[in-house]
C-alpha cells in the first residue's frame, strides 16, 4: 500500500516533535540515568537514531530499484536492537542528540526524494516505512519523567 509522501513527512516531523517535547529540559545527568528498564534516555535516542538510519537506507535502496535487505525475523530484530544498544551505550547525551538529529534529517531527505515504489509499505521489512516506534519511546520517556518527578 502506497503512502502519501507529504503525509509521511508530516508524520515523521510530528513524531519527532513529540519526542523532543518528552526530553525537553532534561540535563545530561538525567538523560544518562539507566532507569527506564535498564536504559537511559540517551540510549533511547541512540536506538531511535539507529532505526532512522536503517529506514533511510531502505528508502534509498528501494528508490534505486533494489529490494529490502532488512526483512528480519522477530529474533533477528531483538538481536539487532541488543547489538545496537551494546555498541552505542557509552555514547554521550550530546552525541545521542546529534545522532538523532542527523538520522532524522537523512530519513526526511530520503522520503522527500523517494520514488513511488519506495513509498509502498509492502516493499519493507522490519524497519517498515511508517512506524509508531518513536511514539512508543516518547511515551515511555514521559512516564519515566512523571515517575521521577522531572
Amino acid at each position: 500500500m502506497a503512502n502519501d509522501q507529504d503525509e509521511l513527512l508530516t508524520y515523521y516531523r510530528d513524531s519527532r516533535a513529540k519526542l523532543l517535547d518528552a526530553i525537553d529540559g532534561l540535563t545530561d545527568e538525567q538523560m544518562s540515568e539507566p532507569t527506564i528498564d535498564g536504559w537511559a534516555v540517551k540510549d533511547h535516542l541512540a536506538h531511535l537514531a539507529l532505526w532512522d538510519d536503517l529506514r533511510a537506507a531502505e528508502v534509498e535502496r528501494i528508490s534505486a530499484g533494489h529490494e529490502s535487505v532488512w526483512k528480519m525475523t522477530d529474533e533477528q530484530d531483538d538481536d539487532y536492537n541488543a547489538t545496537g544498544y551494546e555498541l552505542r551505550r557509552e555514547m554521550s547525551p550530546a552525541q545521542a542528540r546529534w545522532e538523532l538529529e542527523r538520522s532524522r534529517a537523512r530519513l526526511l531527505e530520503a522520503i522527500s526524494a523517494a520514488t513511488p515504489r519506495a513509498l509502498d509499505a509492502d516493499n519493507y521489512g522490519a524497519a517498515g516505512l511508517r512506524s509508531q516506534h518513536e511514539d512508543q519511546h516518547s511515551s515511555w520517556i514521559k512516564r519515566w519523567r512523571d515517575a521521577q518527578g522531572y
